[in-house]
């Protein structure tokens, strides 16, 4: 089994820095003293005029996050299982029909063939106590076999991109992602699977996510910024599915100060396997502390139905050498908060209206010891409390200066706002 350890930090605490007030003349001091006074009384009336029991308390960004580190564990990037190096792990699942959880590994059949973990994950009130790895699962490809290595790839095979992977309602099938095989002339794909890694169908994607031949400058998906974030809701009735990054036409990545083209969130009818709907999500520009040399991105590395019509939107931001952010939004997705763009060929600003978003969580606050490459998103199961419980879990991209990194975070009693 891997090592496990569990870890948590104190939450880290911004000091407020007070503007001193500076020295003022009489006249002025005079002047500043009736306003204030008047100021002061006007606010005494509006409160009286305002029974206690209708206020309402105020929400701002300065207000603690209602959720707290709950624990952290982390796996060196030589963990080993079965003889695989566990890493790449794009994507976190909770089945609660069998209490495992399922996560997809976007190693491209270089150290090992295309696969997915099945592990049980302990934690309490009292902290994350164990990752333990129970299953590895090779994933099958049309031929029913194990992929080949990207490196001596299979004729008119598609070697895959795994990220992302979620248990169907019934919990016997898998639904994975692929971003595509784009120097071979193979684009995104959506696979259809058994829990046993036996493929069973494609499901068709939404309309723009062809690549052609020879690739376009100008339209069609960006190679390794498609397929990132899925998930179900809770009815099991409808499937989302999110790029990571703006199709070409639809605009250019965030850079520092300007937020990118809007990125697609299709929904799909898991009953019929299609694509029924589509809105349009805007993540944010670069911070300029990430912004050290190019290759900078920022994009959406996950998604999370978060009750009957909202989302969680995992925003992750990476520059090179080795600098992670990660930002936690919420949207509506009800039929009235954005534009329908699945039939839209190309987003414009004047032919649609992205989702309004509101910022959940910023990673860098819980107390984590550092940030790594978060790509998977899973709800566990809740503390006996009732507070629920968020799981993520990064992809170490196999490189010996990042970690698998496990975290757990706990929902805060009597935080303010609705939804989360």
């Amino acid at each position: 089994m891997p090592p496990d350890a569990a870890h948590s930090a104190p939450r880290n605490i911004l000091g407020r820095a007070l503007r001193s007030l500076q020295d003022t003349n009489v006249n002025n001091s005079r002047r500043f003293c009736s306003f204030t006074f008047s100021l002061l009384l006007a606010l005494a009336l509006a409160a009286c005029s305002t029974p206690p029991s209708t206020q309402k308390p105020i929400c701002s960004s300065t207000q603690a996050t209602p959720w707290s580190l709950l624990g952290e564990i982390r796996w060196p990037h030589d963990t080993l299982f079965t003889g695989t190096p566990v890493g790449g792990l794009s994507s976190l699942d909770y089945d609660p029909a069998s209490g495992l959880y399922y996560l997809v590994s976007d190693d491209r059949s270089t150290r090992a063939p295309a696969r997915f973990y099945t592990a049980r994950i302990r934690y309490d009130e009292t902290g994350l106590h164990e990752v333990n790895l129970q299953g590895m699962t090779p994933l099958l490809s049309p031929a029913q076999r194990p992929y080949a290595s990207s490196r001596t790839p299979e004729a008119g095979i598609a070697t895959p991109d795994a990220e992302a992977m979620r248990v169907l309602p019934g919990g016997k099938t898998l639904l994975w992602s692929s971003e595509g095989d784009f120097a071979r002339g193979f684009g995104p794909q959506l696979t259809e699977a058994s829990t046993d890694g036996r493929r069973l169908r494609n499901w068709p994607l939404p309309p723009g996510l062809e690549i052609s031949q020879p690739v376009s400058a100008k339209q069609g998906p960006r190679n390794n910024f498609t397929l990132e974030g899925m998930s179900l809701s809770e009815d099991g009735k409808t499937l989302w599915l999110s790029m990571e990054a703006p199709l070409k036409q639809d605009g250019p990545l965030p850079a520092p100060g300007k937020a990118g083209g809007p990125v697609r969130i299709t929904a799909y009818d898991t009953a019929t396997q299609q694509p029924v709907r589509q809105l349009a999500y805007v993540p944010d520009a670069l911070p300029d502390k990430l912004w050290v040399r190019r290759g900078a991105i920022n994009g959406i590395s996950e998604i999370l139905a978060d009750g009957p019509d909202h989302l969680l939107v995992l925003e992750r931001s990476f520059s090179a050498p080795l600098n992670f952010g990660a930002r936690l939004y919420r949207v509506s997705t009800r039929a009235d908060t954005g534009t329908d763009t699945l039939n839209l060929p190309q987003l414009t600003p004047d032919n649609h209206q992205p989702l309004s978003k509101q910022l959940v969580l910023d990673l860098a606050d819980v107390g984590l010891r550092s940030v790594d490459n978060i790509e998977g998103m899973s709800w566990g199961p809740p503390l006996p409390d009732g507070r629920r419980v968020l799981l993520l879990v990064s992809d170490n991209n196999f490189n010996p200066a990042e970690v698998t990194q496990f975290i757990a975070l706990r929902q805060e009693r009597g935080h303010c706002g609705a939804g989360l």
